[in-house]
């Protein structure tokens, strides 16, 4: 893992100051998830790159970590060289496109459209209704 994608332009605005950036992504992260120790987040406002740093006690709270800081506007990379974890999984990404559904993204991964929930269960912490996703937004596919 190393440096991940994001549309700069879309998602939750948290900051309106680049001088806030830091607090704000890592007040989200906090407040959101659990399983990451000693987070330090670091914006660069000239590249849109948010570095991330600590601990992640497992795959899926590191994933979960990046989503929420790269999917808020103005933030275009997010780097995790500075993150420690104790294990990788084989998740995968998506970048929604504009017509998707949950259902529709669960066929395809998983040749079901009735695990939908499973998909959203993984990303709460960027999707916060299953009907409100939007073209660009990144999220994970968990392993079936």
């Amino acid at each position: 893992m190393g440096l991940f994608d994001f549309v700069r332009d879309i998602g939750r605005k948290l900051f309106t100051k680049d001088s806030d950036a830091n607090d704000k992504i890592k007040a989200e992260i906090e407040a959101s998830l659990k399983g990451v120790e000693g987070l330090s987040v670091d914006y660069d406002p000239a590249s849109g790159t948010v570095k991330l740093g600590g601990n992640a006690a497992d795959a899926a709270a590191l994933q979960k970590a990046i989503l929420i800081a790269g999917n808020t506007a103005g933030v275009s990379n997010v780097s995790v060289t500075g993150m420690n974890i104790s294990a990788e999984d084989d998740t995968q990404y998506y970048i929604i496109k504009s017509g998707d559904t949950l259902s529709a993204i669960a066929q395809h991964f998983y040749k079901d459209a009735n695990k939908y929930p499973k998909i959203f269960e993984a990303n709460r912490e960027v999707i916060k209704d299953a009907n409100l996703i939007f073209p660009g937004q990144k999220i994970r596919i968990p392993a079936a």
